[in-house]
């Protein structure tokens, strides 16, 4: 039986299919040129984080885009049709572009909205937390139950991130301190707090509130 392959000429080149090679003319190919597509670098084009959500495609478009890229390789499609493919590309692309940034504004939009609720629960509870604060001064948490509940009630606060200001001696600043009074002092070079009033409290980077403080000025 003879062998098919031996009725090939041995000049032939392999033909490849969907090889753009196979064109009958190299001025049939024409590059599609579609709009200029402006897609975040951390987006799902740029292969970033957020890659996985250019996959979110309905079935209709992964049908429609298997159709074009199968014409394309078969080397069937009109020069419009290249244009037109080129063009639904880009715009999917885009859109998948603006529901990545989308998602990214709403998580922090979150995060925001979850700070200010925390914000204002621990300022509602200031009040109490100085009494703690002033019942310690006096001793009255030495020892006893009330001892525990304190340190409890402050390890809650240190999960949140909440920490005390305002000490005596450290330079003053008026984003932290609240002064209440000045005292000039002789020998004094620059404002310093001399006795805190009241002590502030910090969240993170939000001041919740100022430290109520009496302020050394130069005589």
């Amino acid at each position: 039986m003879t062998d098919p392959k031996d009725n090939v000429p041995e000049d032939a080149e392999p033909q490849v299919e969907g090889d753009a090679t196979n064109a009958q003319e190299p001025e049939d190919l024409i590059e599609a040129e579609g709009p200029d597509v402006e897609v975040p670098t951390d987006g799902p084009a740029a292969g970033g984080p957020d890659a996985d959500a250019a996959n979110d495609l309905s079935p209709e478009d992964e049908a429609l885009l298997a159709d074009a890229a199968r014409g394309i390789a078969e080397d069937k499609l009109s020069p419009q049709d290249r244009d037109l493919v080129a063009e639904m590309r880009a715009d999917m692309l885009r859109a998948q572009a603006e529901l990545v940034n989308f998602r990214k504004r709403v998580e922090r939009d979150r995060e925001a909205n979850r700070e200010v609720a925390i914000a204002e629960v621990v300022r509602a509870l200031l009040p109490a937390l100085d009494d703690l604060t002033r019942a310690e001064a006096h001793g009255d948490l030495a020892e006893g139950p009330m001892q525990v509940i304190g340190q409890k009630i402050r390890g809650g606060f240190e999960k949140f991130k909440l920490v005390q200001i305002g000490e005596k001696g450290e330079a003053f600043d008026p984003n932290i301190h609240e002064a209440i009074v000045q005292l000039p002092t002789p020998g004094a070079t620059a404002q310093t707090v001399a006795d805190v009033v009241e002590p502030g409290y910090k969240l993170g980077e939000r001041v919740l509130r100022a430290a109520k403080v009496a302020v050394a000025v130069p005589a």
